[in-house]
């Protein structure tokens, strides 16, 4: 009974932020983490190492992605870099749009790179050609 109290007492002592982590890193050890149908994994998500100063676009809202390069600038970086693929291009392009045109000053686009990548198809084991495309921006 003096271990209950001791647990519960703990909890009313700490922030709720810090009950969160708790909870958080022991539901996180006790998952499994699965790929979801959409994503196409060639590596373990664990070994990817990726670069802080790139965004990669999906399928969020256009303003959070703005949202976030505008903190890596902010924070000190001279550059980021935007990649997406497939339908996401148009996407990335406005968000650089964006950037450059309302938010930034000084931000420019340095150099785009576009590529054809070749993915496995989910139906099917054939690999399909998938667009992508990488925009460098920089003050």
């Amino acid at each position: 009974m003096s271990e209950e109290f001791n647990s519960n007492n703990n909890d009313e002592t700490q922030s709720p932020i810090e009950q969160d982590i708790q909870n958080t890193e022991t539901t996180v050890s006790e998952s499994i983490e699965t790929p979801t149908t959409n994503e196409v994994v060639n590596t373990p998500s664990q070994d990817l190492e990726r670069d802080p100063n790139t965004i990669y676009v999906g399928k969020k809202r256009v303003m959070n992605y703005v949202l976030a390069c505008m903190t890596i600038l902010q924070n000190g970086s001279d550059t980021v870099t935007i990649k997406a693929r497939g339908r996401s291009i148009s996407a990335a392009v406005d968000v650089a749009q964006i950037l450059t045109r309302r938010f930034t000053q000084g931000v420019s686009v340095k150099s785009i790179s576009i590529a054809t990548e070749q993915v496995p198809n989910r139906e099917s084991n054939e690999m399909s050609n998938v667009s992508s495309i990488e925009i460098e921006m920089g003050k």
